[in-house]
């Protein structure tokens, strides 16, 4: 057999792959990135200096939007109908009786989904990593916490995290690297509301700057890390590790490339990683180790599509596991108006957060937890053309004038729960539909269980008591997972651990039964947690797994 064109191919630049990349040139390994999307320019394709900056959104690849469908989804209950989405001024979101596929929202590029995240830099719960052993739900991560947190340290020290030292459950080896940011005046609101109910609102852990870093400028506090940051203080993966990984000499980035199979070869390894580039030629690349980093939707897609006589089933699905145990962001959003002025337009999106809720036991009566946090700008409340369009009606001078008055009075919480695996949720191809490459979508069943549906009426009921209590005088819209799949995180679907038999790779994210194939993304999660933001966990495990991936490789193993 020829030499490999790289020591390690990575497959996918999120989180997951922009980290393991960068650990791996940490170690003087000869990594080849392979990005399906564009390289962003954040000095010029983010358009926040633009007057109509608000009209543009995030400039998304439109790849997208392509490369999934969604299953037809379950029926509703009229006894949930005030977990109904709705705006006071257009009603009812959705005119169904069936919950509606809204949209798996992800980006394609260099970073990833962290170009448009808002920059949330969660550790997971120790206690959320023992669902089953405890719940009997789920799946216990094959590893403690007390494993992953040196890694933890490496990741906040790259993106430069932002956060308060003293969180009980979450215990550091280290302080974080910069200070919390300062609660906005619109949290400072929230946060008096939750203190009159017995509820600690705390500064939110976060990867944007409160201060220099790493020749990086603080932030400016615009709100509109859903955009993409123009400035770099965000700590997306484009800036920091894949940045990183580009200086070290040692990764060559190739974006615009989309894989589209990965070959089996002898001795039960990968030999090949097929991909098309943007001229639709096909290409191919070889390693010692090939690492799939596309996501717990996209990951599965390609392991699925990359059948053959060797792998029938799928590469990597001897357990049949493969896309199988898929969890989604279970979440709810309340918005209302505030007497007063609150200039809840600016700040950091999601400064805030309440972690009550959010060990496996907490809700009474329910297992697995929910996290609050304030989010005027992550409801993308903070904008003249959201506030004319969906808080205040009408035309002319009158319109005007209560714009003038209203503008920076809503008040947001937003809460986020666990989402557990049942035998309706589940990631697998398309029969009948292709993308341009040729490349079987993804199709995306998603099923909420009764117990799925009471936690989001308890976050739903919290989030509002929080805002009554926040001194909101009327709830002006709604929106949530009851009634439409609309997900940002997503995992589950190549879970970690021990036994092959129930599981798809080792807790190093090694194919069970491929010797040189590795998982790093949320795919491997065996549980979800209680509403944490997964990026930086899976930053942790990609650093993990390229740790290790690098021992095999000095002793010859690979």
């Amino acid at each position: 057999m020829a030499d490999p064109d790289f020591d390690v191919v990575v497959v996918g630049s999120g989180p997951g792959g922009g980290s393991t990349a960068w650990a791996l040139c940490r170690q003087g390994i000869k990594v080849a990135l392979l990005e399906a999307g564009p390289a962003y320019d954040y000095l010029s394709d983010y358009r926040l200096e633009q007057n109509d900056w608000e009209r543009y959104q995030f400039p998304y690849s439109g790849r997208e939007w392509q490369s999934y469908m969604i299953a037809p989804l379950q029926e509703l209950e009229e006894r949930w109908s005030d977990l109904r989405s709705w705006n006071h001024l257009s009603g009812p979101s959705y005119n169904t009786n069936k919950r509606v596929g809204a949209a798996y929202n992800h980006v394609q590029g260099v970073g990833g989904t962290t170009l448009h995240y808002l920059g949330e830099a969660h550790r997971l719960n120790p206690q959320a990593m023992q669902m089953r052993s405890r719940f009997g739900v789920a799946a216990d991560w094959p590893f403690g916490y007390e494993e992953l947190e040196p890694d933890y340290v490496a990741a906040e020290r790259v993106i430069g995290a932002a956060g308060q030292d003293n969180d009980p459950v979450r215990w550091r080896s280290q302080p974080y690297p910069l200070p919390a940011h300062r609660l906005s005046y619109a949290s400072s609101k929230i946060e008096a509301g939750c203190r009159s109910l017995g509820l600690t609102l705390r500064a939110n852990s976060l990867g944007i700057l409160s201060d220099d870093y790493d020749e990086r400028p603080p932030c400016n506090y615009c709100a509109n890390c859903y955009l993409g940051c123009p400035r770099a203080d965000k700590g997306s993966v484009d800036v920091t590790f894949i940045a990183k990984a580009l200086v070290s000499g040692h990764c060559t980035l190739k974006p615009r490339s989309q894989v589209v199979r990965i070959e089996a070869g002898a001795e039960d390894k990968v030999s090949q990683v097929i991909y098309v580039d943007e001229q639709g030629q096909t290409h191919s690349l070889s390693g010692r180790a090939v690492v799939l980093s596309c996501g717990a939707v996209h990951t599965p897609r390609l392991l699925l599509a990359s059948k053959g006589s060797q792998a029938p089933d799928g590469l990597g699905n001897e357990s049949g596991l493969v896309g199988r145990n898929f969890m989604e962001t279970l979440f709810w959003t309340s918005s209302g108006l505030h007497p007063g002025p609150l200039g809840s337009h600016r700040g950091v999106p999601s400064d805030s957060i309440c972690w009550d809720f959010n060990a496996p036991d907490t809700i009474p009566g329910i297992i697995g937890g929910c996290r609050f946090t304030s989010g005027a700008a992550q409801a993308g409340l903070n904008g003249p053309v959201a506030y004319a369009t969906r808080v205040v009606g009408g035309w002319g001078r009158d319109h005007k004038a209560r714009m003038r008055a209203t503008f920076g009075r809503v008040l947001t919480v937003v809460g986020i729960g666990e989402s557990l695996p049942n035998s309706g949720s589940y990631v697998d191809l398309d029969p009948e539909r292709n993308d341009a490459a040729g490349l079987p979508l993804a199709r995306i069943h998603s099923h909420l269980e009764e117990m799925e549906v009471d936690r989001l009426a308890f976050v739903a009921g919290k989030a509002r008591e929080i805002l009554q209590a926040s001194g909101v005088e009327k709830i002006i819209e709604e929106y949530g997972s009851y009634d439409a799949f609309n997900t940002t995180h997503v995992f589950g679907t190549c879970r970690m651990g021990h036994d092959p038999e129930q599981s798809v790779v080792d807790p190093y994210g090694r194919s069970h039964r491929w010797r040189n194939l590795f998982v790093a993304d949320a795919s491997v999660f065996p549980s979800s947690g209680g509403g944490e933001a997964p990026s930086l966990t899976i930053e942790a495990l990609g650093i993990r797994t390229a740790r290790h991936l690098g021992s095999l490789l000095q002793r010859g193993d690979l």
